[in-house]
């Protein structure tokens, strides 16, 4: 029992060390990618509200947080399905170097040309490395939150989170993934009428 027992912590142990390194490697390699760790400004900050502003996807946490966490969920239902036979930790892993690649992929000059000809990001330079380390961390929340949680309580969440944010800044994951992949005119049109005027 002991023995079971120490090899319990000491794979979690490992589990641990292995999300520390992830973490450390999107971090070094995105410096390597010229990406500043607190933005262009060099400022800490923890929250910035405005979409629009230039420090948006600079601070800890912004309204795209709440896409994250439906990043989240999501994965855990995708590997809920698809590899339901795998321990939890080694799901949540999978889906941490999924949101990690989408992170390197997302700070990418192909992405955030994308991003600025697509959709309404028009001044969009990327993410700070803090912003995307709290990306991942947000995903990770919401892949812990739909394991504990019951199903119907993580398709709620969503819906919320995917309702709201479209209310509030007229923009979520849903609209973002339409606008980067096959833009509409029409919806480009209502969510810049949602820009503040000087």
């Amino acid at each position: 029992m002991n023995l079971l027992k120490s090899g319990t912590i000491l794979g979690y142990r490992w589990f641990i060390a292995a999300i520390v390194a992830v973490f450390a490697l999107t971090a070094g390699i995105e410096l390597s990618m010229g990406r500043s760790f607190f933005g262009p400004d060099g400022r800490l900050g923890l929250w910035e509200g405005n979409i629009w502003s230039g420090e948006n996807s600079q601070r800890f946490a912004d309204p795209y947080s709440f896409s994250h966490i439906v990043h989240g969920i999501l994965f855990y239902g995708l590997f809920w399905l698809a590899a339901r036979k795998l321990q939890v930790r080694h799901r949540l892993f999978l889906a941490l170097m999924m949101e990690s690649g989408w992170e390197l992929l997302e700070n990418s000059p192909l992405i955030i040309n994308r991003y600025r000809e697509a959709t309404i990001s028009l001044g969009y330079v990327g993410d700070s490395v803090f912003n995307s380390l709290s990306d991942i961390l947000m995903m990770m929340l919401g892949f812990l939150f739909a394991w504990r949680m019951r199903i119907w309580v993580s398709v709620l969440a969503v819906v919320v989170m995917e309702a709201g944010c479209a209310l509030w800044v007229r923009d979520d994951l849903t609209l973002n993934v339409i606008m980067l992949i096959h833009p509409v005119d029409a919806i480009k049109t209502w969510q810049m009428a949602g820009q503040p005027h000087p």
